[in-house]
């Protein structure tokens, strides 16, 4: 089973049987089309080429090209997703919310807000420096990075300040709480990665749980 590429429309609530308060985030589902599809005789693995929405701006002659090759018309985002070689998808098949279920388990993948350059405390929750006691202009520092005179290095992978966020992040097992077939809309349990108006990728939960 393959995928679709979705656009975050925001979070809201709902609320169930019970009358309890259920957090969902609403994914819209614009035009999916399949635009190609690779094979494991050819390409070395079987998967589909989904095209999503219509391309706000003029593309490049090669991207032109590779649609005009598959004689369809030119998309805003292009995504691939793994099937199994037994799958049957035609070219220029619309792809909707049916082939998903209430209940169902998903994993979605977008790319995280990007705050920028960050410090310690904001990146990774560290705690900071006293506040009291003399302390200057070391509140929000992250303390000693290394050791004393051996090995005299700061070891790869140490947690300091950086780049945060936008970077590409994946959320598994979220329940579908709600299909919108005629809206072709998802309202899923909790959050997702990424701001209001992003892309994510929605596939079948790999775990299955």
């Amino acid at each position: 089973m393959s995928g679709l590429i979705a656009r975050k429309a925001g979070m809201t609530q709902i609320f169930d049987e019970n009358g309890s308060s259920v957090p969902v985030t609403v994914l819209n589902i614009e035009t999916c089309k399949v635009i190609a599809r690779r094979t494991s005789d050819k390409d070395g693995y079987d998967a589909i080429q989904v095209g999503y929405g219509l391309a706000k701006k003029s593309e490049s002659r090669a991207v032109q090209g590779h649609f005009a090759k598959q004689g369809q018309e030119v998309m805003g985002n292009l995504k691939e997703f793994r099937i199994s070689s037994d799958d049957t998808y035609e070219l220029g098949q619309d792809l909707t919310v049916s082939m998903f279920e209430n209940g169902q388990k998903i994993d979605v993948v977008g790319t995280s807000k990007g705050h920028g350059f960050a410090g310690v405390m904001k990146r990774y929750d560290f705690a900071g420096g006293r506040a009291t006691h003399g302390a200057e202009k070391v509140h929000r520092q992250m303390g000693s990075t290394g050791q004393c005179q051996w090995p005299g290095r700061v070891f790869p992978g140490k947690k300091m300040p950086g780049h945060y966020g936008n970077v590409r992040k994946t959320v598994q097992n979220l329940e579908i709480v709600r299909i919108d077939e005629e809206a072709n809309r998802i309202l899923v349990k909790g959050s997702v990665p990424g701001a209001k108006n992003g892309l994510l990728e929605l596939r079948p939960a790999i775990k299955g749980a």
